[in-house]
């Protein structure tokens, strides 16, 4: 039975001056009526003045109650959820709507009217998985495998951890659509903000930047991110890094984290990150996916108002007097493999054996929140604790002694703060953790309020002295946070052990400045701070998204959005036939590595295919075709010695022949190669450094490719060797220049830009100046080409009526208009230009 007047709301939700724009059908709002103006109007709802964000996480900030006998459902907001509090970062003048699971199971009968109460009432949006999904989703793939893994837990056997599961993944991508439809009812992708947040909605960035090109949209990992040899192992770890990457802005607690995620952009696609003005971003497709690093915060004034109940206060006090003269140490844990419990009850234990004047007056309270799953894995963790605790109670207590003291939850906040606020040292032994917000609760509720000091009998807690100390993991988020915090190895029994002994008898003095420090860095970056701080900078990223032209690429999970510039299109052989055709004198410029040929190839010879397309492009007489290269002549003239018409400009343009059968020409300006005693040695040593990098010896350059070294050590020595090599060669007349995968020494005044202008003028001195140009290329030497091309189109070097096409391949920021995705296209390019040439005109048309 269901009737709305048993739903209850909870007046810390903001109240809301409009409905919220509904679509129950994609596509089609839904009528509605604004309470606050009656314009007559039906089926469209104004927008109103509010900017709205769209919050997504597993679970709803609500708790939901059924009375047994009534069976009446009964809601009211979870005060303590993270994804409520963050609302305060944002204005007044922003609606936050919130899309997820409840933490209970709603009859099918039930839904509709349970979805529109917790719309009306809590601005929330339910998400209703089927059990079996649910199960399968959080309970198998989430908790049960993704989890683990992320904390560093690979499942070398099936009794040591879940290994993957194709039906449990599928079940986690069910789960991610379902989120997706229900963003899809509620969202305006012109003005909404959606905030995604944690590792259940991995793939939910992909879901829906196919459905909204342009949609606005952050990501927040709450978990660690594990390092690419851990995440590597996961076999949708394409898809999964993919879905983060059509997201505008992804955030992570620490830079580790953040740093393991680019690692594995790096690794896994070869995608660099750079970081401009502070702010680090990758380049994706032509978009930039922007990075934010901040820890999250707690919510202090809900800790700070709990502090100042009188309630509260009376816990405190019976606290104080259930252990008076014994100095209090606590731990407040969730029930799971990670957080290092039975660690820190053997360091206990040897405390208390090194230091036997602490038996009788130290105590370890340790809080267990109930575990979010269940498993052989928990219970066995609850064993093995309970048995530590046990043992170190019989073997140090005494009738009225307990030197551990076991609390099972759940516990209510109020009662932890009354823990937190008469410990005087709070020990967070995590072998790995997301974040833990513990310490920054502790250090709070051991500032106290002036409220609760009132009511302590403190008659000027201003003057009194605040302190605290905390034994931190260096293995958890908050860690780099909290600088004046004991950090331990928590695998380290003695470590930690000397920590405990070190926290509870430093000096008072000692004591208040390391709580001072902590204090001061939490109250100015609570939970609000985090919200805003985010916001502003995915703000920030969504800057460009209407400057460019979007268009989306690939199926399912591989979906991405390409980012074009409003002049950047594909070049194809629709576009270019007509001027190809009506042209006389024509100049087809041409790259190899990267643009003839892929780049990943081993064997660099030419195709039969690409010969062949050479060879008839040559063969019209209106045509001149050359070949524009980094490589050496010799084996350029090797692999294109079929091409008996086709130009070659090989190692940047230093050398140069029109035919097969022409002299090669040298460049014109006077060389001195004495630099290479110099630049050799230096190239020999980083090669011997770099496994899986060699030297490339030219006859006027020298390159240094790492393309076969590990991704990470070769772009650190790359960039170690062009700073080197530019000290040593300053006072030479060469240019060190860093490529794809390569560091390269050439002379000054050689580049393929050059080349372009003497072909270009060569041509003009004959009397046959180019009416059609054609330039293709793929890397950095190829943007030269692009640049003096431009230059000659402003300069007129080329005739007024010229059609020029420069055209890069990839879609990426270039100084070229047109682009073609891979080789394979440029091929296919090439081919229907040969055909235009041999075909009459109405059989091409």
């Amino acid at each position: 039975m269901l009737s709305r007047s048993c739903f209850v709301s909870v007046d810390d939700f903001r109240p809301l001056n409009r409905i919220p724009r509904v679509m129950t059908v994609p596509g089609v709002i839904s009528e509605c009526e604004d309470n606050s103006a009656n314009s007559g109007s039906e089926g469209l709802i104004s927008s109103g003045p509010l900017e709205r964000r769209i919050v997504v996480a597993n679970q709803l900030p609500i708790k939901a109650f059924r009375d047994a006998e009534t069976k009446k459902w009964f809601f009211e907001s979870d005060s303590d959820s993270l994804v409520l509090q963050l609302r305060d970062g944002f204005g007044p003048d922003v609606e936050v709507l919130y899309v997820g699971s409840l933490n209970v199971e709603i009859d099918s009968s039930d839904q509709d009217e349970v979805a529109q109460v917790l719309l009306d009432k809590f601005r929330c949006v339910p998400t209703f998985l089927p059990t079996e999904i649910q199960n399968k989703f959080y309970h198998g793939f989430c908790k049960h495998y993704l989890w683990p893994l992320f904390h560093y837990m690979l499942p070398m056997s099936p009794s040591h951890s879940a290994r993957f599961d194709r039906s449990l993944w599928q079940a986690y991508v069910l789960a991610n659509k379902i989120f997706a439809d229900k963003v899809t009812e509620v969202i305006n992708p012109d003005e909404d903000f959606v905030w995604v947040h944690d590792y259940h909605l991995m793939v939910l960035p992909t879901l829906l930047r196919k459905r909204f090109h342009r949609v606005k949209l952050g990501f927040f990992l709450h978990s660690p991110f594990p390092s690419s040899e851990i995440y590597r192992t996961l076999p949708v770890r394409d898809d999964i890094l993919r879905a983060l990457l059509n997201c505008d802005l992804v955030g992570f607690h620490t830079f580790d984290y953040a740093r393991h995620f680019l690692s594995c952009c790096s690794r896994i696609f070869g995608i660099d990150y750079e970081s401009k003005r502070g702010y680090i971003g990758l380049e994706y497709f032509g978009r930039r996916v922007s990075i934010k690093i901040l820890p999250v915060g707690i919510h202090m004034g809900q800790l700070q108002t709990l502090l100042s109940l009188s309630e509260t206060a009376e816990k405190i006090k019976k606290l104080k007097t259930q252990f008076e003269g014994k100095t209090v140490m606590l731990g407040v844990d969730d029930m799971d493999l990670f957080k290092g419990i039975s660690l820190k009850f053997l360091a206990m234990g040897q405390l208390l054996d090194v230091h036997p004047k602490f038996r009788g007056r130290l105590v370890l309270v340790q809080i267990l929140n109930p575990a979010r799953s269940g498993g052989i894995d928990i219970q066995e963790v609850q064993k093995e604790i309970n048995a530590i605790a046990k043992d170190i109670n019989e073997k140090y207590g005494e009738p009225g002694y307990e030197p551990i003291v076991f609390i099972n939850g759940p516990v209510t906040t109020q009662d932890k703060a009354a823990y937190y606020a008469i410990s005087e040292c709070c020990v967070v032994n995590c072998v790995r953790d997301g974040m833990n917000l513990v310490p920054y609760k502790y250090t709070v509720c051991r500032q106290g309020t002036p409220a609760l000091d009132k009511a302590l009998g403190i008659d000027d807690g201003s003057a009194t002295p605040k302190k605290s100390v905390i034994v931190v993991s260096e293995f958890i988020g908050c860690s780099p946070s909290l600088s004046g915090a004991i950090r331990v190895n928590p695998w380290n029994i003695d470590d930690v052990s000397d920590a405990m002994n070190l926290a509870i008898t430093m000096p008072d003095a000692e004591k208040h400045l390391r709580h001072e420090k902590h204090y001061k860095y939490i109250s100015s970056h609570d939970v609000s701070y985090w919200a805003r701080s985010f916001d502003q900078d995915l703000e920030r990223a969504c800057r460009e998204h209407y400057r460019k032209r979007y268009c989306g690429v690939g199926l399912g999970l591989r979906f991405r959005i390409v980012a074009l510039g409003p002049n950047f299109r594909k070049l194809s052989v629709e576009n270019i036939a007509s001027a190809y055709r009506n042209s006389n004198s024509r100049l087809i410029l041409l790259d190899y590595d990267g643009t003839m040929l892929p780049q990943a190839s081993v064997d660099k010879t030419p195709s039969s295919e690409v010969i062949s397309v050479l060879n008839c492009l040559c063969s019209d007489p209106k045509n001149v075709v050359f070949i524009v290269s980094g490589r050496g002549k010799d084996c350029l003239s090797k692999w294109f010695s079929p091409c008996e018409k086709l130009g070659i400009s090989a190692e940047h343009g230093y050398f140069t022949r029109w035919t097969r059968e022409s002299e090669w020409e040298t460049c014109k300006l006077t060389m001195d190669f004495g630099w290479k005693n110099i630049a050799e040695p230096v190239m020999a040593l980083y090669t011997e450094a770099t496994d899986g990098s060699f030297i490339e010896p030219k006859e006027s350059a020298m390159v240094w490719h790492h393309q076969e070294a590990d991704p990470d050590f070769g772009s650190c020595q790359a960039k170690e060797l062009l700073d080197h090599l530019e000290n040593v060669l300053a006072n030479d007349p060469v240019v060190v220049k860093r490529g794809q995968h390569i560091v390269e020494i050439k002379p000054q005044g050689v580049s393929k830009g050059i080349v372009v202008e003497n072909l270009i003028s060569t041509m003009g001195s004959s009397g046959k100046s180019p009416d059609f140009l054609l330039c293709i290329g793929d890397d950095r030497s190829d943007e030269d080409m692009f640049e003096s091309i431009a230059r000659s189109v402003c300069n007129t070097s080329l005739p007024a009526k010229a059609e020029v096409f420069a055209c890069t391949v990839g879609q990426k920021p270039s100084m070229a208009k047109y682009y073609l995705d891979d080789t394979s296209e440029v091929i296919k390019l090439l081919e229907g230009l040969a055909t235009a040439s041999v075909q009459p005109k109405s059989a091409y048309f």
